[in-house]
Parts: structure tokens; sequence; C-alpha cells
């Protein structure tokens, strides 16, 4: 997630009304604006990290982690990293399963005269992968290759994990480090549902977009926008991962409205850790979050499986609660890489699991919610659930062959995957380590 600079929009719109009544739209309300038509093309999914950083004692109040090093054969540096959980390296029995209680919060935006409520997605959220359990030894579709990212055939997953009954997050570190079949590792996510909060976008802080099948949209600035988030989570508890819920809530950076979209949000805050800040007696704490919208089928999405075919539905949810886990706090540096898959984030030296592999993505679950037809008539919902792929850290570390991480679906040189998906990416680039800039 590549750090930015957060700019301010000021615009003016017409006040036009615009009565919003298609089953597959997620807003509800006339809006007091007409819609923006975005064009595909400038219909990008970026995601950011909010926050500088920062560097947890053993006296730290924060979400359970482990720290661990890596040394990069290519440039011979040795990189540490904090990860959520227990070390997998070093835990034994009931001790490496972790349970890390999740604070979800849904958000209720007023823009333009339509409201987008995360209570509305709630249940849907709740029922998905990243909190349900299903099975992840096979998938019935994934992702197929360039240049448009569309709907494939699936086939094998975690094919070590089948018929293990596990969330997302802990099916993705379990493939990880190759702690599958009978191992007690777990990362588990325990959901609180707290009471929702309304935010009202200002008219020079929002507009409503349109996609090119008839979906409306919010489209909010993202210095604004951070600074709510930041605003509710500093009343969090760090021991906790505070989780905002958006529907189809999106960002845009700087002037320009259709610099769009962000679709999600991870971050940290610390208090009373150095700086001259005092208080803490030994117990400072560093507060994680996460702020992530239900993405609406009809924005990215192509009808029958084309196009951003995966870009639906939790696709942001799980890419920022994957990246929460594999780099809390916002600090996990690695060797600079660059991959054809993402374009958007140029050369990046974070370890970020989710960016090298936005879009892609593959099948998983029963989605009951909101699977009608776009507003212009077509079909992009599947009924399915469409979770992201996740980047693993031996592709960052340039680690060859790959012993860390659960093996391919097929034999391979490189042994271990490099992604949870594995041998279902069909890009080229993740059927090694990453590459430089």
């Amino acid at each position: 997630m590549t750090r930015r600079k957060l700019g301010l929009l000021f615009g003016v719109v017409l006040v036009i009304a615009v009565v919003i009544s298609s089953a597959a739209s997620a807003a509800r309300g006339a809006a007091t604006v007409q819609p923006q038509v975005i064009s595909d093309a400038n219909l990008k999914a970026l995601t950011t990290t909010i926050g500088d950083g920062a560097n947890p004692l053993p006296t730290t109040r924060t979400v359970p982690h482990w720290w661990g090093s890596t040394l990069d054969p290519d440039n011979g540096i040795t990189y540490g990293y904090n990860m959520v959980g227990a070390d997998p390296n070093s835990c034994s029995g009931s001790a490496c399963s972790v349970t890390v209680e999740t604070d979800i919060t849904p958000l209720i935006v007023n823009v333009g005269g339509l409201t987008f409520s995360g209570s509305d997605v709630l249940a849907a959220t709740l029922a998905s992968p990243q909190f349900a359990l299903n099975d992840y030894g096979s998938t019935p579709f994934a992702t197929a290759g360039a240049p448009n990212v569309p709907r494939g055939p699936g086939g094998l997953l975690s094919q070590n994990d089948a018929g293990v009954q596990l969330q997302l997050e802990d099916a993705t570190m379990r493939a990880q480090f190759n702690k599958t079949g009978g191992s007690t590792y777990h990362l588990r996510l325990h959901p609180n549902v707290l009471p929702p909060v309304t935010i009202n976008v200002p008219q020079n802080q929002g507009v409503l977009l349109q996609s090119g099948r008839g979906t409306i949209f919010a489209d909010v600035n993202i210095s604004w926008w951070a600074a709510q988030i930041q605003n509710l989570e500093s009343k969090a508890d760090p021991t906790h991962l505070p989780l905002y819920l958006t529907d189809s809530v999106l960002l845009h950076i700087g002037q320009d409205v259709t610099n769009c979209c962000v679709i999600g949000f991870h971050g940290t805050r610390a208090t009373g850790l150095g700086g001259g800040s005092g208080g803490s007696n030994g117990n400072a704490k560093v507060q994680t979050f996460a702020w992530a919208s239900y993405v609406a089928p009809g924005i990215y999405a192509r009808p029958n499986g084309g196009t951003d075919w995966a870009l639906q539905d939790i696709h942001a949810v799980s890419h920022e609660i994957a990246e929460w886990a594999d780099d809390p706090f916002v600090n996990n540096f690695v060797e600079p890489w660059l991959t054809p898959t993402a374009p958007q984030y140029g050369c990046t030296n974070i370890l970020e699991t989710g960016d090298p592999v936005v879009a892609i993505g593959f099948a998983k679950g029963t989605n009951t919610f909101a699977q009608g037809p776009n507003p212009d008539g077509t079909q992009s919902a599947d009924g399915y659930y469409h979770p992201e792929d996740e980047v693993f850290l031996p592709w960052f570390m340039r680690t060859a062959p790959n012993t860390i991480s659960e093996p391919t679906q097929s034999p391979s040189a490189n042994i271990g995957r490099y992604t949870l998906m594995g041998d279902l990416n069909p890009f080229p680039g993740f059927r090694q380590p990453a590459t430089g800039c």
C-alpha cells in the first residue's frame, strides 16, 4: 500500500433530484446531485496505509504479534518484521492458536442525499469467508490471466487443508507458513458488532459517481475520510482490531474526483512510545485499525465473469485484514518490488500482501446478498464471495526454494507457493520471488 500525501477537494455540485430505486444499488434515498459517470479506464482499485508506523515494546498494549527476520539473498540484507498471531517458528500446542477480538463498526454515510449504510452489508460480511468457516481445499472459480483478470476455472486451492473448516485469514496464515492439516496453528477473528456511526459528508468533500453498469457509489476525499476514521479509532481498544465497514463508499485522491478509487486502508497509531510523550508508565498502546468497503458487484466487476470479476463484495475487506495481519504496525519494509499486475503502486518497499494481487481472487462460500442484476440489466454477481489472493512472505524476501509456505498444487522447482492461490494465480511473476524495480 503506497503511502501518499493526501490532498483536499473543493467542488461545486448541481442540485438535481435523482431517485435511486434499483434493487442492485447500494444506496437509499433521493440524490440531490447528478451522479457523474466515471469511465472504466479511470476506475482503478487502490489501497493505502494511514499513520507513520510504530515500533511496539514488550510492554505495549496492542494486538498479539511476533517478530521475525529473514535474509534477502538478492541484496544480502536481513529484514525484520512483525506479524499478528503466534510465532509459527517457535510456538507449540495450544499457544499456536490466537484469537483476535474484531470490533466491527458499521458506518452510515450520507453523501449527496443518498445513504450508504454499512449496516446493510453487516450480515453479508459476517456470513462471508472472512468470519464464517469454509473448506479451502478447492475453489469452483479463480481469476484467469491478462489483460482483464476475468473469471476462470477453479481447482485445488490450499490442498493440505482440505476438509478443515477455517476462516479466510486463518487459512491464509496457515498456508503462508505451511501449518496445514492437523496443525494447531490458527489466527482467528472473533467479531463483535458495535453500534453504527453516522458520517455526513460535506458537499465539498464527497460526490456521487456512477459506473458503466449504472451502479451509483459514494466518492469521498481521502484526506477528509482518513481524519474521520482516525477520530473513531482513537477511542478503540488497542488489543482488538477495529474494523470500520462501509457499503460502496470509495475514496479519491486530490481534487480530481476521478482519481479513484481507494477501496480500503489499514493503519496504526501509537500513544506513549517515545517522542516525548509520557504518562504511559511502561504501558503504552499501539492501536491498529482497518477500514474497508463492501463493494457492490456492478462497480468494478463486468458482467458474466468479465473484467475485474473478483473485485466485488469482500475483496477489499479481505485485502485489508490480510495486510493488517502481515504488517500490523505499518513498518515492515522489504527490498523494493514492482509487478505488472499492480502498476498503480509503482516501485515500493512495503510488505503489503494484497497490493501485488489487487483484483486477483477466487470464489468461496455462498453469497445471497444483493445478487440481482446491475441497474443496466447486466449480471455481475454470481452467488459467491470473492476473497483476494494474498502474496506470502517468501515472495517479498526473494526466498528460493521456498520451504516456508505450503507446497504448490503441482510439483515445482521452488517447492512452496508464493501466494495463497498458488498454481491458480495465472501470472508468472508469482511462480517465483519478487523482482526489483
